[in-house]
């Protein structure tokens, strides 16, 4: 990085929020995992969905108009749709802890999910078929705590990549990321798994910082000015990318409100990913507010704050990647092209 690049000096995580906890698990079988963000007191849960080939689970219940208004767990998970499975795992670690809504017939815990495609990514001598199922959600509940989460390749950031419009032996490297803002009471976290098809940019400067290389593979191309002059590749199946997250906040809102801080999280990826919430991505951020601050939410400040915070830990996402050799070639990070 020059010093024109942007630096969050005060990183921060998304366990900035009182009551929240990450946890991550890392496949030994192969580059993939899946993250989880606990609420044990339970969190007003809020979704946005922006990309138009998203893979999820529960985010109709998130629905303002719908009638559980808050979650205990959000998964965040690579192995395409059969990630999913790996929120059966949160569900067990939840019950068994006595986590969820009271029926009068027992706590059912509430955990959305989304998944990012991260199947391409297979290291010599990994198994291409392994994906994170219900004991990799259960063992990121286990490794879940309030210190600062990992970042770059582990958990749903694992296999992640970015850049890919231009064929996947010219992309580089994504992760996961973290990042919170605060101002004066307030604080918003946020948790981003960064596997965009697009470029990860400053947003300070909009200068790229991984994303598709040139055909030499040596220096960052800049996808969407190759596109607007005319140029093409080879461009990746639908739902075979996507950004996925978490933004949270000490605030005391409503359903509604929550949904306005997921859907502007969405302008700290526009600002951050070029092109964003493309038809070749399953963009998907989800909302929390845990209550502990009681005093009357100002929601524009919050809005500001949640887009500033998504754009940050998508950054630091890529800032903290690293290079990985891969059947199909060497997968290059931020630091090391």
């Amino acid at each position: 990085m020059t010093s024109e690049m942007i630096v969050n000096t005060a990183q921060g995580s998304i366990v900035d929020v009182p009551g929240l906890q990450v946890g991550h698990f890392t496949l030994s079988e192969r580059l993939t995992g899946c993250s989880v963000v606990l609420a044990p007191e339970g969190a007003v849960g809020a979704v946005d969905v922006r990309g138009a080939a998203p893979g999820t689970r529960e985010t109709d219940l998130l629905d303002p108009a719908n009638l559980v208004d808050k979650v205990h767990a959000v998964l965040l998970s690579g192995g395409s749709a059969f990630g999913l499975d790996a929120a059966s795992g949160v569900l067990r670690w939840l019950e068994e802890h006595n986590i969820g809504f009271e029926t009068g017939y027992g706590r059912v815990p509430i955990v959305p999910a989304a998944v990012l495609f991260d199947l391409p990514v297979v290291r010599p001598g990994e198994n291409p078929k392994a994906r994170p199922g219900p004991d990799a959600g259960y063992a990121a509940c286990e490794a879940a705590t309030r210190q600062m989460p990992d970042a770059g390749n582990v958990g749903a950031g694992a296999g992640a990549c970015v850049g890919k419009l231009f064929g996947l032996d010219r992309c580089m490297k994504g992760g996961i990321g973290n990042a919170s803002v605060r101002v004066g009471p307030w604080v918003v976290g946020a948790l981003v798994a960064c596997n965009a098809v697009g470029d990860v940019i400053d947003p300070a400067t909009g200068q790229v910082l991984a994303g598709a290389r040139t055909p030499d593979g040596q220096q960052l191309l800049d996808t969407q000015r190759a596109f607007l002059n005319g140029e093409r590749g080879n461009r990746p199946l639908p739902g075979t990318n996507t950004t996925i997250g978490v933004v949270a906040t000490n605030a005391t809102l409503t359903k509604a409100q929550a949904k306005r801080l997921a859907m502007s999280a969405h302008d700290g990826l526009a600002r951050s990913i070029r092109p964003a919430h493309t038809t070749l991505d399953g963009d998907t951020l989800f909302a929390l507010a845990t209550g502990s601050e009681t005093r009357p939410a100002d929601l524009m400040l919050l809005t500001m704050m949640a887009a500033q915070a998504t754009a940050l830990a998508t950054v630091d996402a890529v800032q903290h990647a690293r290079a990985i050799d891969t059947h199909s070639g060497h997968i290059p990070a931020m630091n090391s092209l």
